[in-house]
């Protein structure tokens, strides 16, 4: 499956099965295609860009996030809660938990979310932005997107810790070289990784 995920900078992340979903885009302009699904996992401005969003959605283009994110998505995008499922363009969408535990950017309470994508019997699971949270014990996932950069997120050791929970075939650090953290970031949770899980650093892809 990780032949079919596309890191578009920052915490943005497309999973082409088709159909194409895309989480988090941040600064995404002139896309060549649209998204048949746009998945939002919080509020914050590098997270829910209505002006990525804009460039990304079709009329016919299905908008989720958690319920704050409302005023930034199109009209009729739909609210979604931790532990809820959606299905949508032909995916199943489940919210889980994304929050930070000794840090005051991400509370728990605010509702906010990463996401379990699943088509066709492969999953893609992006972390939101988090901190290694004992949900993670209970989420299986064929390719685990993880935030390493540190300062609102997981650290690169943190989010390597995170795999030997989460157990995903194959793991992809994100949330660096933007708004926190670098590409150095990305090389150690490469190297921290447990064995027997692939670690992807890729190249910033376009849509």
């Amino acid at each position: 499956m990780i032949e079919k995920v596309i890191w578009l900078g920052h915490a943005g992340v497309a999973a082409d099965f088709p159909p194409l979903v895309v989480i988090d885009p941040y600064e995404v302009r002139g896309a060549s295609r649209k998204a048949d699904v746009i998945l939002v996992t919080h509020s914050h401005h590098d997270h829910c860009d209505p002006e990525s969003i804009r460039a990304l959605a079709g009329p016919e283009t299905v908008c989720i996030g958690p319920a704050d994110c409302a005023g930034k998505l199109p009209k009729g995008a739909l609210a979604i809660r931790p532990g809820q499922k959606l299905a949508a363009a032909g995916v199943e969408v489940e919210a889980v938990p994304a929050y930070n535990t000794d840090k005051k950017f991400h509370p728990k309470g605010n509702g906010w979310v990463g996401y379990i994508v699943r088509h066709g019997g492969e999953s893609l699971y992006h972390a939101g932005d988090t901190d290694l949270i004992p949900e993670m014990d209970s989420i299986r996932c064929d390719v685990a997107c993880l935030p390493v950069g540190g300062t609102f997120t997981m650290t690169a050791a943190e989010a390597a810790e995170a795999v030997k929970h989460l157990k995903p075939k194959t793991a992809v650090p994100i949330h660096y070289g933007a708004v926190a953290g670098s590409p150095a970031d990305a090389e150690s949770f490469r190297k921290l990784c447990p064995p027997g899980v692939e670690v992807r650093v890729p190249a910033k892809g376009a849509l």
